[in-house]
């Protein structure tokens, strides 16, 4: 089990889920649900990325939340049935385990053990909106591109991104020509090694320089939740750079 989430769980926990649990293919720019949609699965990542959008009554879309291994998709359904409130799209390809929500929510209810687990991925959850919405008010555009791509990099584990400028754009809720514009700069500044169609080969250090710090402060987040949560021989290492910026900005306790 590649997805941290499932990985977590006690064998007699994970049993109880694997029954039910089928493998899925995440095709590029797949549309795993829609908003107003009834939620039909959760979806658990074993490799890719998936970003949940905010579709406006105007046309404009933007981005809420990346997804990777460490979390789920459609998890919300446990508190009952309601339409999904976020469109839910493949931004990296990969694999992904899937349960139907009805069958997902007959094993929450028998398990402690998946209620922890829920809750643990809504608290990261929420984090990431709560963070997000401070970012995308206070910080300017460039540093919150830089944030994404990390975001998106962080779960894929290599540098080169499959993001088309449109992608980027649907994220941001800015213009292509925006986007366009932002890449130059971040390329002259050598964040952006390469940039050509389909993808976007990055340099995660200098990227990151030129981030805001809250992509650094979800990550930090993130592995707190899960350890907080896990077995410490099961705990997550943070590199000791993480460790360090951390402590600077008073993240890890």
């Amino acid at each position: 089990m590649s997805n941290r989430l499932l990985a977590a769980l006690p064998a007699s926990d994970l049993d109880l889920l694997e029954p039910e649990l089928d493998t899925i293919v995440l095709d590029q720019d797949a549309v795993l649900s829609r908003a107003g949609d009834e939620i039909e699965y959760v979806v658990f990542p074993h490799r890719g990325a998936i970003t949940l959008m905010i579709d406006m009554a105007d046309g404009h879309t933007v981005a809420t939340a990346a997804i990777g291994r460490e979390g789920a998709v459609g998890m919300l359904s446990v508190l009952g049935p309601s339409p999904s409130a976020t469109t839910a799209i493949v931004r990296a390809a990969g694999t992904a385990s899937r349960i139907p929500a009805s069958r997902f929510l007959g094993v929450f209810n028998r398990s402690p053990a998946i209620r922890r687990m829920v809750q643990n991925h809504v608290k990261a959850m929420l984090m990431q909106f709560q963070l997000g919405l401070a970012c995308n008010a206070l910080h300017p555009v460039e540093a919150r591109m830089a944030r994404w791509l990390l975001q998106l990099r962080d779960r894929v584990d290599h540098d080169a991104l499959p993001l088309t400028q449109q992608a980027l754009s649907q994220m941001l809720g800015v213009r292509r020509t925006t986007v366009t514009l932002l890449m130059r700069k971040l390329r002259e500044r050598g964040a952006i090694r390469s940039d050509r169609r389909g993808l976007i080969e990055i340099d995660r250090r200098q990227l990151a320089a030129a981030a805001c710090e809250c992509h650094q402060t979800m990550r930090l987040e993130v592995e707190e939740i899960f350890s907080a949560s896990s077995d410490p021989s099961r705990a997550p290492v943070l590199l000791e750079d993480e460790r360090t910026q951390g402590r600077k900005s008073g993240n890890v306790r």
